[in-house]
């Protein structure tokens, strides 16, 4: 990569708890962050990017529905026109909902699979377009203790994870040649943040014990998988606080 060119990161899913862990981490690596949420999320979006920089760092907002081929392929481009070659691609969307199988009705299961998988293939397959031919790049795709195990009421976010762990198995058995990395991260436990503020009483609790994932500790694990020499990729992890039974 020619001297002095701005590499980028682009946080599929930058939400207020990981993602905002993720672009802040990255852009103290260097890297311009590039934040994309459902364009009805731009202002949390836009209030990240300013405090990022004003710290010092450069990142910028885009309002893309992720499930959608032609925004995410727009998005990449965009990017790699107008702001710098992509460095590191992570899928960071969750849509994890609980409903009994007799409850889950088609719509729920169809848009869990289009939010957790199908959209993780979009944006893998339009990362890999443009790194393949500079043969390098790291995608990384956030995974969850359902990627591995389906429980008592989350089938249909149970399918949708193990649909997007098989995606990334596939691609980093195909890609690896190619020089680009690809790794599958299982986040086994609570992460603090936004949800988790919001639905459980004693998070704060958590946090001062370390009972809980901090979105800031799980991204410097994403940073150092960048930073991974080719001698020794890793491709799947898992991450849980020390308390946390598995």
């Amino acid at each position: 990569m020619p001297e002095g060119t701005q590499r980028s990161c682009l946080i599929m899913g930058a939400g207020i708890g990981l993602g905002s862990g993720l672009a802040r981490a990255f852009a103290a690596e260097g890297l311009t962050v590039c934040l994309a949420r459902r364009a009805r999320n731009l202002p949390e979006l836009e209030a990240l990017a300013e405090e990022i920089r004003g710290s010092g760092g450069a990142a910028h907002a885009f309002g893309v529905d992720a499930r959608d081929e032609a925004e995410v392929a727009a998005l990449i481009d965009r990017i790699e026109a107008d702001i710098g070659p992509l460095e590191v691609v992570i899928f960071n969307i969750g849509a994890n909902v609980r409903f009994a199988i007799r409850e889950t009705t088609a719509r729920v299961f169809r848009k869990v699979w289009e939010m957790a998988s199908f959209a993780g293939f979009l944006t893998g397959r339009e990362a890999a377009r443009v790194m393949v031919p500079r043969g390098r790049g790291t995608i990384i795709f956030t995974g969850a203790t359902a990627s591995v195990r389906g429980s008592t009421g989350f089938a249909a976010f149970a399918s949708a994870k193990h649909g997007l762990r098989a995606l990334a198995q596939s691609m980093a058995r195909e890609l690896s040649s190619e020089g680009v990395h690809v790794v599958h991260t299982i986040i086994d436990g609570l992460v603090d943040g936004k949800f988790a503020r919001e639905n459980f009483a004693d998070v704060a609790e958590r946090a001062a014990e370390d009972r809980i994932l901090s979105p800031d500790d799980i991204a410097q694990t994403y940073v150092a998988l960048w930073r991974q020499p080719r001698s020794a990729w890793t491709h799947e992890l898992d991450l849980r606080p020390w308390t946390e039974t598995f």
